[in-house]
């Protein structure tokens, strides 16, 4: 006999986890199924342990910077393993706060792949396809997420060739690494081995690093990964990747040429895929499209009444608090509520190498290309007194307003400690906040949030700590 629940969700991530909780807490009997750990990839395997192992660097570079600081350090070393048991350690703490969660929310769990047997029935499978429990539901909501995307050229073997979640969990620390790929996952990933001392190759189709971001943004972190030591190659891709002794041959096509190079791995981050197959999507109806399950982006229906998705599944950006918003709204919704749309305008994207990477809205050049006429205000960080204070004076905040009406378009901050800083210009876009109004608002000193204010002064020809010489009007 199968199990009959109001709400039913499929993969236990930031968007699933949240909904099953969420629709529990306004009344709906809820099930969740996962296939593999509660918290999904960002718990377990995606954004928390990565930021631990990120967090080990950051200690590592102020180590062995402590002499710049009137501090001496003797008889230090990288512990790579000890880094790694550190990271698994918070992800399965993490991991553990979403099992409480289901018990305190009176959640049912059931461990196993998700497969719809109709579109008012799903199977919970074990990982040899045997059927364990039959669930009905007026509700479905798939969340399964998302997995890296392979190239034809660049196939994961999880040996010469691996992905992040391989990356995070190394038994030995590569002495040189190539990483293909230089969005969020790449750079981080880049910028935490280099920390730790292994030789590090990034090679990015794109001209700049980071090219979803500002180009000043990319531009500055390249600059400022090549004086680390990285090996730098935009505007190039890898055609050929083969053993050769202990370690691999990496052919790369530059603007000059083919390079060879040689390194103990290949990381592999060309960006991510939606997680649509074996699920029995087909048997139910639902369409999908390039690794896609199709929604609208209102309601979160698929195109079969009763079943709903949200998260990485259905598409950029993909993000793990995007994935948790979608999951408020559906839930409200089905509740016979009326929560405020998700504003896929005004989503912020966080980058956390060091230095940090964080913006939100529109581009400079993407502001013109849509017509408007902007004003750009740029503060370096090298100007605030809280940054020199730090130690941590690479980088800027870059606002884009336009001119006409005084909207905030975008802004964009690479630098220390800035994904703390951008829910300013998210809370602030969302109340229609001029730049005149962050100009006037008083912020603290000496803080690295006042850079935001400094860079919509210098927007405005209002700035006083450059030393730009003042326009009359």
């Amino acid at each position: 006999m199968a199990k009959e629940f109001d709400v039913c969700v499929i993969g236990s991530g930031p968007g699933g986890y949240v909904a099953a909780i969420r629709a529990s807490q306004l009344g709906f009997k809820t099930a969740i199924v996962e296939k593999r750990h509660l918290g999904g990839v960002c718990l377990n395997i995606g954004c928390i342990p990565t930021k631990a192992l990120l967090r080990s660097a950051e200690v590592y570079e102020s180590i062995e910077h402590a002499s710049d600081y009137g501090i001496n350090v003797k008889d230090y070393s990288a512990d790579f393993g000890g880094m790694v048991k550190r990271s698994r350690g918070v992800a399965n703490k993490m991991s553990k706060g979403v099992q409480f969660l289901m018990k305190a929310n009176k959640i049912d769990v059931f461990m196993g792949t998700g497969v719809f047997k109709s579109k008012s029935e799903l199977s919970v499978n074990d990982d040899k396809g045997k059927e364990q429990e039959s669930i009905k539901a007026k509700h479905f909501i798939v969340a399964t997420g998302a997995r890296p995307r392979q190239l034809p050229s660049l196939e994961i073997d999880g040996d010469m060739i691996i992905d992040s979640e391989k990356a995070m969990q190394l038994e030995k620390q590569p002495k040189k690494m190539v990483i293909v790929g230089a969005g969020a996952i790449g750079v981080e990933f880049a910028y935490f081995y280099n920390a730790i001392g292994t030789e590090v190759t990034i090679v990015e189709l794109q001209d700049t690093l980071v090219p979803v971001e500002d180009k000043d943004v990319g531009k500055e972190l390249g600059k400022i990964y090549k004086k680390k030591g990285m090996n730098v190659m935009t505007g190039s891709t890898v055609e050929n990747v083969k053993k050769k002794g202990k370690g691999v041959e990496v052919t790369v096509k530059t603007k000059k040429g083919e390079e060879k190079i040689e390194a103990d791995v290949v990381l592999s981050a060309v960006g991510v895929t939606g997680n649509v197959e074996n699920l029995g999507l087909d048997k139910a109806g639902v369409k999908t499209e390039k690794g896609a399950i199709v929604v609208d982006k209102k309601t979160y229906k698929t195109n079969v009444d009763g079943i709903y998705a949200i998260g990485d599944v259905i598409g950029a950006p993909w993000l793990a608090h995007k994935a948790s918003h979608e999951a408020v709204v559906l839930a409200e919704q089905l509740a016979g509520e009326n929560p405020h749309p998700v504003n896929y305008n005004n989503i912020p994207g966080c980058t956390y190498c060091e230095p940090q990477i964080a913006s939100v809205g529109l581009t400079e050049q993407a502001a013109k290309d849509e017509g408007y006429d902007v004003k750009v205000g740029k503060f370096p960080l090298s100007a605030s007194g809280k940054a020199t204070a730090l130690g941590h004076e690479e980088g800027f905040v870059k606002v884009v307003f336009d001119a006409k009406y005084g909207e905030w378009l975008g802004c964009h901050m690479i630098g220390f400690g800035v994904t703390e800083m951008i829910a300013e210009a998210v809370v602030a876009r969302d109340l229609e906040t001029t730049g005149h109004e962050i100009i006037s608002a008083v912020h603290p000193h000496p803080t690295l949030s006042e850079a935001v204010m400094e860079a919509a002064a210098e927007a405005y020809n209002e700035g006083v700590h450059l030393g730009t010489p003042v326009k009359k009007k």
